[in-house]
């Protein structure tokens, strides 16, 4: 397993999705989470609707509590490289520590973000983690070479996978230093990106947990243990009735996994 240099020593790796319907709400999670939590994800829904004031009420709300935590811009931009290239320089003065690009947008998409945002970890996202292995055959990206059902199934998933790690491995060379994908490539894009490339896995959910819209999906012990460095969580611990103790739980879930 890689493990990779968070925000502080003392938290786990956990990215929070800060789904929230508002900007209380959203800084209230930061405040009962943020002793557990290493990095807070502010998505496209979120900054749409409050855009900067969204990025500046977590950052304010770290400050009040004397924290040092990451931001997470997870705005998936997806464009032309000059498009691109201007919404990278729109958001540089929010210093995010990692921007969304999708990885499909091709290499000189994503240097174009990495040029303008040098000190941003631009993040490639592969393959959602919400489609299906049906989904990425009905959508053109991998191919069915057989009638046979379990061959089907087998191909079909090794060609997915083999869809991500070159996603993953273009990226990088364009200037990605982190990897988006779900806990079920992560160990192969390990092996396709250097060890200073952080891989981050969203459809993380603890054992017990719903799978909400997430298809391929992993404990944080089994993400963690195929090399992922950041795990990105949301309802399990937004959802609860005490999100505090939902977070030190998959933090504790976490760190016995690092020292295993």
């Amino acid at each position: 397993m890689t493990q990779f240099g968070g925000a502080s020593p003392d938290v786990a790796p956990i990215v929070l999705a800060l789904d929230a319907p508002d900007v209380k709400r959203a800084s209230q999670w930061v405040r009962s989470t943020a002793s557990s939590v290493d990095t807070f994800k502010i998505g496209l829904e979120v900054f749409l609707r409050d855009g900067a004031s969204a990025v500046v009420a977590v950052r304010e709300q770290l400050e009040s509590m004397s924290l040092q935590r990451r931001i997470f811009l997870d705005l998936k931009l997806h464009d032309i490289p000059a498009t691109v290239a201007g919404a990278a320089r729109s958001v540089a003065q929010l210093a995010p520590n990692f921007l969304t690009v999708h990885a499909s947008g091709g290499p000189a998409m994503i240097a174009a973000a990495a040029d303008e945002l040098p000190q941003t970890f631009i993040t490639a996202v592969t393959v959602l983690t919400s489609l299906s292995i049906d989904d990425l055959t009905s959508l053109g990206f991998v191919a069915n070479s057989t009638d046979d059902v379990t061959a089907r199934d087998r191909d079909l998933t090794d060609a997915a996978v083999d869809l991500v790690t070159t996603w993953a491995a273009i990226a990088v060379e364009a200037g990605a230093r982190a990897i988006v994908c779900s806990p079920r490539e992560v160990a192969a894009v390990r092996q396709v990106v250097s060890p200073d490339v952080v891989l981050i896995t969203p459809g993380v959910r603890p054992s017990g947990s719903a799978l909400g819209d997430q298809k391929r999906v992993a404990t944080p012990a089994q993400a963690l243990s195929d090399g992922a460095n950041l795990l990105v969580i949301g309802r399990p611990i937004t959802a609860a009735a005490e999100p505090g103790l939902a977070a030190a739980d998959i933090a504790a879930e976490c760190r016995d996994a690092l020292r295993g």
